[in-house]
């Protein structure tokens, strides 16, 4: 098998190892089980760290069930491979070429030289990043909780937010909105969001390099677009809810609030899921601008999911290349292959192909009750691995719940990979034997 077929099977492998353990009586609080579509459908939110949930995290799974759901979400958010590298090391097993080249496909590096110093790396990265984040967020939650619950509750929001998951156990609110005035709490979440969504090379390469003009093509590309997506939708997201007395035109809500209820909509929406704001009574614009960004997602070789930063930028080059005449894709002062642009494009059509279809088919089993808007948000959301739900997921329909974890599944692994997974070998040789005439055709 290919790298990109091993790495579909792989998660799939994980996806039904978690349904299995989640379907227990001992990971139901009651002792009952939680059955076996909720199962299916919260293992693969958590393996695809997405965040959609059927049921209430800490109300309807036991210490054992949350464990498991940590332990999905931790195997989801570093990759399959990443943690088999680190079972093969830890048994002194020798990594094969046939590995690396899986590795390789995980990661997203374009050399075989250094993968299993690198995968150390992102281990170590992450175990530190966790650690300093579960740190944090206990000296909110301990106070409120006690010692056990509280250092608990910090460890599980960290790898949760740090992995984009989005899953949470707070009970009494929706989400982390009982939160929404806490500064360590926003800004420790927003930052582990942010680190998990811009990918390991990224934080690697900063923590390597250390200055800009030092740092690769490819983490200068994903900084600036991620700075500029979170900076242009807190903006955008202040100036459309702050008449929205649902949200952040609450009269009892701060004005410090407000701004940091923006600029958190902003950072959870591309992937990470958690919200501070109820996702319900975002107006209409809102909700079409959330769409956007889950659509875009987080940065390649990352916890998140959706086109990637690098797709929409290269994406966005293309077209200002096409309006302004410019032959090449020049990127800080270095030009982009053709290839590129042929893969940007591919998993951009993939993509939204495969929200439509999600779309058409949930909307042909749901009752018309259900808004039109609240079933796009919900596939665009399972698509960019998000994990935000205007609150109609536990009562969709088991055909729709389905849909959605194909959803999931296509989002996390990626439209493209996966499509090269499932395509047949193709002989390369007999491709490049020979070229047809070229000839012209109207387009637009």
């Amino acid at each position: 098998m290919r790298p990109a077929q091993i790495l579909a099977l792989g998660f799939m492998g994980i996806i039904l190892a978690g349904t299995l353990l989640l379907m227990l009586p001992i990971s139901s609080s009651t002792g009952l089980g939680i059955g076996a579509v909720n199962a299916l459908f919260t293992s693969t939110s958590a393996v695809c760290v997405t965040g959609l949930t059927v049921i209430e995290v800490g109300r309807d799974l036991s210490l054992f069930g949350q464990i498991v759901l940590l332990a999905l979400i931790q195997i989801g958010g570093l990759g399959f491979m990443t943690m088999a590298t680190t079972i093969f090391l830890l048994l002194g097993k020798r990594i094969t070429l046939r590995e690396r080249l899986v590795m390789q496909e995980a990661l997203g590096e374009f050399r075989l030289t250094g993968l299993v110093r690198l995968t150390r790396n992102i281990l170590i990265m992450t175990v530190c990043i966790e650690l300093c984040g579960a740190l944090l967020l206990s000296t909110r939650f301990v106070p409120i909780y006690g010692w056990a619950k509280g250092l608990y509750y910090g460890v599980f929001h960290s790898i949760s937010a740090f992995c984009n998951a989005g899953f949470d156990l707070v009970v009494e609110s929706e989400s982390i909105i009982a939160f929404q005035n806490d500064v360590v709490v926003n800004f420790t979440i927003m930052g582990l969001i942010i680190l998990g969504g811009i990918g390991f090379s990224v934080i690697y390469d900063i923590v390597k390099k250390r200055k800009f003009k030092r740092f690769s093509l490819h983490t200068k590309v994903v900084l600036c677009v991620t700075v500029f997506l979170i900076l242009f939708g807190a903006v955008a997201f202040f100036a459309l809810e702050i008449d929205n007395p649902k949200t952040l035109g609450d009269p009892d809500m701060p004005w410090y609030s407000k701004g940091m209820g923006a600029l958190f909509q902003s950072v959870t929406v591309r992937t990470a899921g958690f919200n501070t704001i109820s996702q319900d009574h975002l107006s209409l614009s809102s909700k079409i601008l959330s769409m956007l960004l889950m659509f875009i997602g987080a940065s390649p070789a990352s916890t998140g999911g959706g086109v990637k930063t690098t797709t929409f930028a290269v994406v966005m080059l293309l077209v200002y290349n096409t309006i302004a005449g410019k032959p090449n894709l020049n990127l800080f002062k270095r030009r982009l292959s053709p290839g590129i642009a042929q893969r940007a494009l591919s998993i951009i059509v993939i993509s939204i192909a495969i929200v439509l279809i999600s779309a058409m088919g949930m909307s042909l089993v749901e009752p018309t009750s259900i808004p039109s808007e609240s079933l796009m948000y919900e596939v665009f959301s399972a698509f960019g691995t998000v994990g935000l739900s205007t609150g109609i997921t536990a009562d969709l329909h088991v055909v729709s719940k389905f849909i959605l974890i194909i959803t999931m599944f296509f989002g996390r692994v990626g439209p493209l990979t996966l499509t090269l997974a499932l395509a047949l070998r193709q002989s390369h040789n007999k491709s490049a034997a020979y070229k047809y005439p070229e000839d012209r055709l109207m387009v637009g």
